[in-house]
């Protein structure tokens, strides 16, 4: 359905920011989108804000929303605040869809913000390890204020159970983690921009075998926000919409027949009338290297066990078949939890307007976007994938 676009787009750069707040990020972002929009903040008649980690870093507990929204000079509006960890701001962009196609709104603001990084690293591992289940992450003994679950067990845990079946040689992971940091060299706003080569990675610290810590996503701050809006509204947009053609948002099903992403993959293709042959670039929740390669995978761009041929044929980097994490991706572009779903849409927007430079995927038209964040029961807490493009000839 081609009746809800982006129409306004704003990020901040990611990075550790001691001395920049949440308000200071978030406001940063929509200013951009509201301007990129060409649209007045009175105009705003609704928001969803995301933020996963603020009670713990921070101490604003609550009203995350409303506080950087007031700071952003918007008042008077329903605001609704999400937490859906690692999936949070995509999810805001889902109920943003859901309000406008209810004929309640037709222009909604959607942020994504989060303060990940402090000078005390307990707090940000306290801050990273609840978005587990909290009585199953003390049942596996990992220290919750000086290592991540994620990293020490949910991770290793999907890997193992992958290498059982594929053979997967480290120097193939080391490869995306690469690929990545050399998207990421174009991309003025990402975390980390220098080059690595794949023997660097694999010389890396060791997180838990064969994953080092180049092959992982960093601590990091920063904001995302977009204006969407309804059709009319968008076309008469100085900007090109981007049409959000399809999105789905679920928690983990730890017992059905087939994984949770290419679960709501399918289920988005179909909304949005295509399949993934016809996708031109992606932007994936590459948490771990392994994590990206297995969405290949789960999302239909490959057969199963096939992710290590992409890798290795170079489909996957820019130039190839079907460009991935052109921004960098989570690895190099950074991944400020709740900043993050939606950031990884405003880089698919922009490379289908033709905007994003030096990482511009050529003639791109479709995008897909997944993430993922949180574990409980076995399975992630939310995922959500969402299709972008241009509107048909």
């Amino acid at each position: 359905m081609l009746d809800v676009a982006l129409v306004g787009l704003g990020l901040t750069p990611f990075g550790r920011f001691p001395d920049r707040s949440l308000k200071d990020l978030a406001s940063a972002a929509i200013a951009e989108a509201l301007d990129d929009a060409g649209v007045p903040a009175e105009d705003i008649e609704m928001a969803f804000v995301a933020n996963a980690l603020s009670a713990v870093v921070t101490g604003q507990v609550s009203v995350v929303g409303q506080v950087v929204l007031s700071a952003a000079g918007i008042h008077g509006i329903p605001v609704f605040n999400i937490d859906n960890a690692c999936a949070g701001s995509s999810s805001a962009l889902y109920l943003a869809l859901l309000a406008i196609r209810a004929g309640a709104v037709r222009n909604v603001l959607v942020v994504g913000v989060e303060k990940m990084y402090s000078e005390d690293r307990a707090v940000t591992y306290r801050a990273l390890n609840g978005a587990a289940d909290l009585e199953w992450v003390r049942g596996t003994g990992v220290d919750i204020e000086r290592e991540s679950v994620f990293v020490k067990e949910v991770y290793p845990a999907r890997l193992r159970a992958y290498r059982k079946k594929t053979e997967l040689r480290p120097e193939t992971l080391a490869r995306i983690s690469v690929k990545n940091r050399r998207h990421a060299a174009s991309n003025p706003l990402a975390q980390y921009r220098e080059p690595v080569t794949v023997e660097q990675v694999l010389a890396a610290r060791i997180v838990t075998e064969p994953l080092t810590t180049l092959m992982c996503a960093p601590i990091g701050d920063g904001a995302s926000a977009a204006v969407v809006s309804t059709a009319d509204i968008a076309r008469r947009s100085d900007r090109r919409p981007v049409w959000v053609r399809g999105s789905a948002v679920s928690m983990g099903s730890p017992e059905a027949s087939e994984g949770t992403i290419t679960r709501l993959a399918r289920d988005v293709y179909r909304e949005a009338g295509v399949g993934p042959e016809q996708i031109d670039v992606a932007e994936v929740h590459d948490a771990t290297a392994f994590s990206e390669l297995l969405a290949y995978e789960e999302l239909g761009f490959c057969r199963p066990g096939g992710g290590s041929a992409l890798v290795e044929a170079g489909d996957t980097s820019l130039g190839g078949r079907l460009p991935v994490n052109p921004s960098g991706g989570l690895e190099s572009r950074g991944h400020p939890v709740a900043a993050t779903g939606l950031a990884q849409v405003i880089e698919l927007a922009r490379q289908v307007r033709g905007e994003a430079g030096d990482r511009q995927v050529p003639g791109a038209r479709v995008g897909i976007a997944e993430s993922a964040g949180g574990y409980v029961n076995g399975d992630s807490a939310a995922v959500a994938v969402t299709l972008v493009g241009a509107e048909p000839r």
